[in-house]
């Protein structure tokens, strides 16, 4: 055994994008950080789709970015296509999206890390978790290295346990090509309830034997949207090749490159109907739960049996590579059934599969084990962040990491926790939800899952969080300055439009007609403000009633999370209340009663009988 020479405040275990955010944060606060992963060489790697945002997920990188991490800002460098999603429908719903540069956004991301003051990197497995007291000490890694740490936070991705399969062969691996950990071994002997889920990517294809000439060709949006609030970092080094695009004259330049689209057909389903006795998941060899949103083409030709055909884009991995990925072909069928049944989608007649589907197998830790901060009760000072919470996804891995990265550098540092109110942001809805109600599938974030989405928009996120941010350290005072100068041209240019008519009609007026928009404006009006600051302007007076509406909703709800609940309450003393209930408050143990109410099962009687035990004291 070898103790290692420096103690650290933060440890964080993996590499991936929750690491990532989460080192980043720890290392912003000024704390002592390390990030321990498998392998250096793969740190950011898109292990799946190489694409950032969408529905939902655009929201919260922006929301990450207005938080002072580095996903989005390291999107708009490495981003080879950029769209916004949804841009002819209300403004809750828009969502920024962008291809990435696969290898690009990877080695840019490891610089990033590196220049970061405060941050070490090793390189090294994490064989199991020091804890003495209930109180986490630090990891040992394979190679009998302890390393001593006041705060640990796990990112380990698909990588416990994890087990690969195509067709009816498999192997141990977190990823194709890269190894297993054995972590969840620790972490149960710990008392960690440990449970098992399932995902996939689809195959990889070569350009050069894709017929473009027969798919649908998709551009991006130009002028192209951004991810980051602060694009003059954008600045291209003599040194720096991994950032592709650059920020000049008020502009955002980059150089698109489309993605096409295609279809399945019914000769394709046949074929895949004719070897499910070969998938992994009908022949009964995958254990794991898959995500509901993302479906293999199995489960699409099964479960929607009725459809002759199911869109398919085909997306480049970065502008200098032939590899492309088929969006909506997650497989884990054999080798040859992929190409078989590849090869009968139109464009794809000559495909060569430079890379298999597959599907991954591996361990996660049901996330009501968690506090709000993502620190977890069973071991203090020990974090989680990301897959091993039960999510899936690039982003909602990245806003964990980011909240987890806070939050353990503030409890190194003795201060208050840093907590996001589903009130207050995206990322504050997917922690409440994950350790409120816990998932029994990869979770998935959506628009759907915000009840105040049409206050929590990309396109405010900096408004809403950037002044937050400042005050916990996230953020250096120009960003806070950037934002306070935004929200005084908001207020300046509603009240120019509250003052200037054309014709017999005041601009406030025009600007909350539903045919009407700022682009109409005359261009000496216009002008004066820019673009983003008329799209605020004109959101806000569109839906002055429905904000209103919104804004008393949320104030009745932060009363809710004002009622605080002690944390070693014994809900066996709460007289009347269901065994149900006592069974859910003493595994879940709200922090406040607007928490409660949230809790799956939990009936208005129940909150009723727990308020007035609080009352009495």
């Amino acid at each position: 055994m070898f103790v290692y020479p420096k103690q650290y405040e933060v440890l964080v275990v993996g590499g991936g994008h929750a690491g990532i955010e989460a080192a980043m944060a720890a290392g912003r606060l000024g704390c002592a950080t390390m990030m321990l992963t498998q392998s250096l060489d793969t740190i950011g790697q898109m292990s799946c789709n190489p694409a950032v945002g969408g529905l939902a997920k655009g929201h919260m990188v922006r929301e990450i970015d207005a938080l002072g991490g580095v996903m989005g800002s390291n999107t708009d460098a490495t981003g080879i296509q950029f769209r916004m999603l949804n841009s002819n429908k209300g403004a809750s719903v828009r969502a920024p999206r962008a291809q990435c540069d696969k290898k690009a956004y990877q080695f840019r991301m490891k610089a990033l890390l590196e220049a970061q003051p405060n941050l070490d990197l090793l390189q090294g497995n994490v064989l199991r978790i020091l804890a003495w007291g209930g109180v986490v000490q630090g990891v040992e890694t394979t190679l009998g290295i302890q390393l001593r740490a006041k705060t640990v936070i796990i990112t380990t991705g698909t990588f416990m346990r994890g087990l690969l399969h195509v067709g009816l062969r498999n192997q141990a691996g977190g990823r194709m090509g890269d190894g297993v950990s054995t972590l969840s071994d620790s972490l149960r002997e710990l008392g960690f309830e440990i449970g098992r889920f399932k995902t996939g990517t689809p195959c990889r294809l070569n350009a050069r034997s894709i017929d473009f000439a027969r798919c649908e060709r998709q551009d991006g949006d130009e002028p192209p949207p951004r991810f980051s609030f602060c694009p003059e970092a954008l600045e291209k080094g003599a040194n720096d090749v991994f950032t592709l695009n650059r920020y000049c004259d008020e502009m955002f330049h980059v150089e698109q490159i489309p993605c096409w689209i295609t279809h399945t057909t019914s000769r394709t389903h046949e074929i895949i109907r004719a070897n499910l006795d070969k998938s992994p998941m009908y022949s009964g060899r995958i254990e794991g739960v898959g995500p509901r949103y993302c479906p293999s083409i199995e489960d699409k030709v099964v479960k929607f049996a009725e459809k002759d055909h199911h869109q398919l884009f085909l997306e480049p991995e970065g502008r200098h590579t032939r590899e492309f990925y088929v969006n909506g072909l997650s497989t884990s069928l054999p080798f040859e059934v992929q190409h078989e049944f590849v090869r009968l989608i139109p464009g794809l007649e000559q495909a060569e599969i430079i890379r298999p589907g597959y599907a991954v197998e591996y361990d996660f830790c049901p996330p009501t084990q968690l506090r709000p901060t993502l620190e977890t009760y069973q071991v203090e000072n020990l974090f989680f962040a990301g897959q091993i919470n039960g999510t899936s996804g690039y982003e909602e891995a990245a806003a964990q990491g980011l909240v987890a990265g806070v939050n353990a550098g503030r409890k190194a540092l003795e201060k208050p926790s840093f907590i996001l109110s589903r009130t207050e942001a995206y990322i504050g809805v997917l922690i409440d939800d994950l350790v409120t109600r816990g998932t029994q599938e990869p979770y998935r974030m959506f628009t759907s899952r915000a009840e105040y989405r049409l206050l929590l928009r990309q396109d405010n996120a900096d408004l809403r969080l950037t002044p937050k941010a400042w005050e916990y350290g996230l953020v250096p005072e120009s960003r806070r300055t950037a934002v306070a100068q935004k929200m005084e041209a908001i207020v300046e240019a509603k009240f120019r439009a509250a003052q200037i008519r054309l014709g017999q009609v005041h601009v406030d007026q025009l600007l909350r007609r539903p045919d009407f928009g700022f682009e109409r404006l005359p261009g000496e009006l216009r002008d004066d403000f820019s673009a983003e600051i008329w799209e605020q302007v004109e959101t806000d007076l569109k839906y002055e009633g429905y904000i209103k509406r919104q804004e008393d909703s949320v104030a009745r709800a932060v009363r809710a999370e004002e009622k605080t609940i002690p944390d070693r309450l014994d809900y066996g003393l709460v007289r009347g209340l269901r065994f149900e209930a006592r069974q859910k408050f003493s595994q879940i143990r709200p922090a406040t009663l607007g928490q409660a109410c949230r809790i799956s099962g939990i009936t208005p009687a129940d909150i009723a009988l727990l308020t007035i035990h609080l009352q009495k004291g």
